[in-house]
């Protein structure tokens, strides 16, 4: 550690002894001197705007001769310094548009999309085949058989019953008959339920005058309705003795029959 001591301090008064020994020190005391010697100016009554000087960029300010000890000025060469180009700001160029560049708006083109009608056929007209006799006898069976589904059964077709006797009189259509005459009674069943009859005036019921042509073992006698039988089932028929007797004997009392609206 003593060696590198050694070393730092010789170095050290190596560098003191220069700063001393320097020229610019002398040159600094000198200045100094000059400028306590100098006069004050004696300042303008008026204020004077100061002008202010411009820096030249390509000169720098030359250091004063120094003199040494003995009153001679020493000589400092000084290295001229080639001034380097100031920057000159340049600012940008405004920018143009260019004009010619930009594409000009091409006028958009309508298309027309509408399909292009197509003529419409003109339809031949079809002949109409003629209704042929067949085609209208079945319509007519169609209309006969749905009209009597609406109707009672004892309506439609041979019916079939037992035939009895009575000593007629006042019926229930209002009539009065005697025991020659063709009349039949039919069955309180048919009487209060045939079509149309409301059940109120049994004079007005529909069936009062109606026609019925009765068979027994290839006899047959047709008699109208004027009374209402209560002892008689559905499709049974109470005769007078006069119309009774055109089919059998009296003395049968109650026979088989068909019968059917005459």
């Amino acid at each position: 550690m003593a060696p590198l001591a050694k070393v730092f301090v010789i170095f050290a008064l190596a560098v003191f002894t220069s700063a001393l020994t320097s020229p610019h020190i002398s040159h600094n005391i000198h200045q100094h001197r000059a400028l306590a010697l100098q006069k004050p100016t004696p300042e303008p009554s008026h204020p004077v705007s100061a002008v202010r000087r411009k820096r030249s960029l390509n000169k720098r300010c030359s250091a004063q001769p120094s003199t040494n000890g003995n009153g001679t000025a020493a000589v400092t060469t000084t290295a001229t310094v080639t001034p380097s180009a100031a920057p000159v700001n340049v600012a940008p160029n405004p920018a143009t548009s260019d004009t010619s560049s930009s594409p000009s708006p091409t006028p958009a083109v309508q298309e027309n999309n509408s399909p292009t009608p197509t003529p419409t056929p003109t339809p031949t007209p079809t002949p109409t085949p003629a209704p042929t006799t067949t085609s209208a006898a079945a319509a007519a069976a169609t209309s006969a058989t749905s009209g009597s589904s609406s109707n009672p059964s004892y309506m439609v077709g041979t019916q079939s019953g037992q035939g009895t006797y009575y000593e007629t009189g006042l019926g229930a259509c209002g009539i009065t008959n005697s025991d020659t005459q063709l009349i039949a009674a039919v069955s309180w069943e048919l009487f209060d339920s045939y079509p149309g009859y409301d059940g109120v005036n049994p004079n007005a019921n529909p069936v009062c005058g109606k026609q019925i042509t009765a068979t027994y073992q290839g006899k047959s006698t047709t008699v109208t309705v004027t009374d209402r039988c209560t002892g008689c089932a559905t499709t049974d028929l109470d005769f007078s003795p006069s119309a009774f007797s055109d089919l059998a004997n009296e003395s049968l009392g109650r026979i088989d029959i068909t019968w059917v609206w005459a």
